[in-house]
């Protein structure tokens, strides 16, 4: 009586197995890619499925679907397998600056104006909060006291989130202006204060010359520790796109930053002739090193986590220029951080570009957000690994740019 109820036991088991097998050979992973193929400034609309080329680690792979999207609709499409595009559209506007710059309302008023729809999801992010635009905005409120409300919270923002890193560069610039006159051999002796600019003579009033560059170091030092950049942060922020469904595009306006420091004539004279101080000379070293910035964070880890959540980063690099101020020298220092986050654009098919004006800024991202081509396709060898797959999209047209993300995690 027990052998029957064992057989079919066993012919159960071997049926769960077998279904198993089945369900896990039909499997199919599909990877969408947005690409992007301009020649020269204009974007190029008439290419087709056999135009392109997709390879996953270096393997050719089979494109079973093209379309080509503007806006948010579907142009044209050439099929060997029907997939369904999602191009519900996610904007996050970045304003990572300490300045205002009152065209900022231009490049806001274009950008209500001419690109978003009800449809579309609005986030915006300042120096102090991140604010999200209700999806019944435009219904109960005109666009033009939209603009409004959404210029004068970023206004706001900027002032009250940048006023500590402001305080600390005036109080940089401060101390960086009484000690090129008193480190000047032309103008002062060596620890005798002249001030040469009255709004140095606060901060620095009665200090010695040993105190008061161990002030500009310390300062100097408060001000790097401000402007780290958070890895966790960016790499939660990715974590919180990745879910968020349709296409998704992050326009970062990123403020130039120039860090006050002492003429540099001026510091290398003189370490040259104090060399019976060697602790000033040693000091004055550090604050040298100070300016040779690095990257704070995993460029390479960054980049494949934006990639994988298929985020189009735009980098918008706001070109100020710099204050003036007797005996001060107004470094650049945002080359760590530019070179980081157009890194990241790149690897995500983003755009970057640089401009003093915020409003040309906004209508170039836009330009190269709203029309691109989908690109659908099947890994032929996928292995849910966890390993980082590496993209690259070709045309098959010469002179042709084409920008796209750099690949998935495998998971």
């Amino acid at each position: 009586m027990k052998t029957p109820c064992l057989f079919v036991c066993i012919l159960l088991l071997s049926f769960s197995v077998f279904s198993q097998e089945i369900q896990e050979e039909s499997f199919v992973v599909n990877i969408e890619v947005p690409v992007r193929v301009f020649k020269g400034d204009t974007f190029v609309g008439d290419l087709n499925i056999d135009d392109f080329e997709v390879l996953e680690d270096g393997i050719p792979q089979k494109i079973e679907a093209v379309y080509l999207i503007n806006k948010r609709n579907v142009e044209r499409s050439e099929e060997k397998r029907r997939f369904t595009p999602e191009t519900r559209r996610n904007f996050y506007l970045f304003f990572e600056i300490t300045e205002f710059d009152p065209r900022i309302e231009q490049a806001i008023d274009y950008f209500i104006q001419n690109v978003i729809v009800p449809s579309d999801n609005l986030v915006i992010v300042t120096p102090m909060k991140t604010y999200r635009m209700k999806s019944k905005t435009f219904e109960i409120m005109p666009k033009n006291k939209v603009i409004k409300q959404l210029v004068e919270i970023i206004r706001k923002d900027t002032l009250v989130g940048s006023s500590e890193y402001k305080s600390i560069i005036d109080d940089i610039a401060a101390v960086a202006s009484s000690l090129s006159a008193a480190l000047n051999p032309t103008t002062g002796g060596e620890s005798e204060i002249t001030a040469l600019d009255d709004s140095g003579s606060d901060i620095t009033r009665g200090l010695s010359l040993e105190e008061q560059i161990e002030m500009y170091s310390v300062l100097l030092s408060k001000l790097d520790s401000i402007r780290t950049v958070d890895q966790k942060k960016l790499l939660s922020f990715t974590e919180y796109l990745k879910d968020s469904v349709g296409q998704k595009y992050v326009f970062m306006f990123y403020q130039k930053e120039f860090i006050p420091q002492i003429e540099p004539r001026i510091l290398d004279q003189t370490i040259s002739i104090l060399n019976d101080r060697p602790d000033i000379v040693h000091k004055l070293t550090e604050i040298m090193s100070f300016y040779r910035r690095e990257v704070t964070f995993d460029v390479a880890k960054v980049e494949q986590a934006y990639a994988d959540s298929s985020i189009a980063i735009h980098f918008l690099y706001l070109t100020n220029p710099p204050r003036e101020k007797y005996g001060v020298h107004f470094e650049e220092h945002s080359e760590d951080i530019f070179s980081a986050f157009r890194q990241m654009s790149n690897a995500t098919g983003g755009f970057s570009e640089s401009s003093m004006n915020p409003d040309f800024l906004m209508r170039k991202a836009v330009e190269a957000s709203e029309n691109y081509y989908l690109l659908y396709y099947s890994p032929s060898e996928y292995k849910s690994d966890g390993k980082f797959k590496q993209i690259e999209v070709r045309v098959k047209r010469a002179g042709h740019q084409v920008s796209y993300r750099a690949g998935y995690f495998a998971n």
